[in-house]
This record gives structure tokens, C-alpha cells and sequence, in this order.
């Protein structure tokens, strides 16, 4: 599968995997940005996607920066539908204690692409009966 990807800024790059077999691939920034702690922010990677229709893009946090700085992605994951073709833009928090500096051209996030299933909604007046039932939060202890 190729995804088209619109540059729309002189510093955006395509999303790229670090390593070949790579589930996410890496977002860049192309804005400068300084997130205080306890803040967030908007980071503009500068890219459009026109991703097929049964599919849909997740935006991601990468694990080295929230684990050393403390920089997750606000709505984790972040969804891109297939037929939106606007710029990714990607909403950091600073979960951390010191202000976070990003530049052009840092990974910010991370994209994961998947199938999706597209099922019709049915109002139905009552459900099949499983066997967990209507247990919710912290219904298994």
C-alpha cells in the first residue's frame, strides 16, 4: 500500500519509519514551539495524507519522549479519517517539570495506520446477553 502525502510547508518531511517493519512512523515538526510544563501545545507537521477509505491514521506519543521528558499526545491517540486531507497537526503535552523545547524537523509523534471496520449502527431495543453483562469500570476488581 502508498499513502500520497502533500508537503505544505518548506521544512515538512513525510512520515518515515526508523526501522524497516516499523508498526509507527515518525510525524516531525515544522514549528518552533516551547511547551511549559503542565501545558500543551499545537505542533504543525506540515503534511497532508490522503489515506484510503477503510483506513484510518492514529497519531501516537514516542516512548523516548515521554519517558525523558515527560511529552505525550493530548487525544492518544489522535485519529485521522481517510477523507480528511487537511495538515496533521499534533496537540503535546508537557506532563513534566521543565519547560520542553521543540524545532523543526524533531519527531514530535507517531503515525500508525490501520484497517477499520465500517459497520452500520442499529438502534435496537435490548442486547444479546454476555456474560460480563453491563459491567463497567473496575468491574473485574
Amino acid at each position: 500500500m502508498q499513502i500520497e502525502v502533500q508537503l505544505l510547508h518548506p521544512d515538512a518531511r513525510p512520515p518515515r519509519r526508523a526501522h524497516p517493519g516499523d508498526g509507527g512512523a515518525d510525524l516531525c515538526s515544522v514549528d518552533t514551539v516551547v511547551i511549559p510544563a503542565g501545558e500543551r501545545r499545537e505542533v504543525g507537521t506540515g503534511v497532508a495524507l490522503a489515506i484510503p477509505e477503510g483506513f484510518a491514521g492514529f497519531v501516537q506519543p514516542r516512548s523516548g519522549l515521554a519517558f525523558r521528558h515527560g511529552i505525550m499526545v493530548v487525544n492518544s491517540p489522535g485519529l485521522i479519517d481517510a477523507g480528511y486531507r487537511g495538515e496533521v497537526r499534533v496537540c503535546l503535552y508537557n506532563s513534566g517539570s521543565e519547560p520542553f523545547a521543540v524545532a523543526p524537523g524533531d519527531r514530535i509523534a507517531q503515525l500508525v495506520v490501520q484497517a477499520v471496520a465500517l459497520p452500520e449502527f442499529v438502534a435496537s431495543p435490548e442486547l444479546p446477553d454476555t456474560a460480563r453483562g453491563a459491567g463497567g469500570f473496575g468491574s473485574t476488581g
